[in-house]
């Protein structure tokens, strides 16, 4: 990628955008992570001019990017650190996976699961021209979770399921956390605690607006 006009324009773009969600409590290191990432590459092509706004955006499928002060959020909660490997259930475009990427680094990996053929190829293909190698996407049932890899240090999870679904309580590391909205209609964030013993304890974060989580455990 050239730093020609428009990658010098989206970097100033990006800039101010990550320096607008200081405000919201994030970390240093979730904005910095936030900032290697070129969103842009992350929405259709009639999108790119705002893709620096902080707002959802269109994918297809009835499908969205979310905000990046929600991104910026989840990430938060996770409290992901270097060398974690964790799974995203709902890849949409890949972006989520491209900031979690930068959080976790080279020793990290990010596993993520979509429902929807045409968006893993979307999300494989831009995080790709993106450069990352630190990501596999899957096309699967997401709400079953990914057993074959599990458990992972921390979940993922960008569409709203009607219950925290089990396969994803049982895929959870010990000491791990999940992120995941909760509801029809009225949604939560909730965040998904387990610890040494397999204890799990829920704490609603807030309410927020996802896409339903569709699958066997969502609806």
């Amino acid at each position: 990628m050239g730093r020609g006009k428009d990658f010098m324009e989206f970097e100033e773009r990006r800039k101010i955008l990550i320096d607008s969600l200081k405000i919201n409590g994030i970390s240093d290191r979730v904005l910095g992570a936030m900032m290697h990432v070129p969103r842009h590459l992350f929405v259709p092509e009639r999108f790119q001019e705002t893709a620096y706004m902080d707002m959802p955006l269109p994918i297809g499928h009835d499908q969205t990017i979310s905000a990046p002060h929600m991104v910026a959020i989840m990430c938060e909660l996770l409290d992901i650190s270097s060398g974690m490997k964790i799974l995203e259930v709902g890849s949409g475009s890949g972006y989520n996976a491209a900031v979690m990427a930068e959080l976790v680094g080279d020793e990290g990996h990010i596993y993520t699961v979509e429902r929807i053929p045409e968006l893993a190829y979307f999300a494989e293909k831009n995080l790709k021209r993106a450069g990352y190698r630190n990501v596999t996407v899957l096309q699967d049932d997401g709400s079953c979770g990914l057993a074959e890899h599990a458990p992972y240090e921390r979940i993922s999870v960008t569409s709203a399921a009607p219950e925290v679904p089990r396969p994803l309580i049982d895929q959870l590391a010990p000491e791990g956390i999940m992120a995941i909205p909760v509801g029809n209609g009225e949604q939560q964030l909730v965040v998904v605690k387990k610890d040494m013993k397999g204890k799990v304890s829920y704490k609603s974060w807030g309410a927020v607006i996802f896409v339903p989580l569709i699958g066997k455990y969502g609806y």
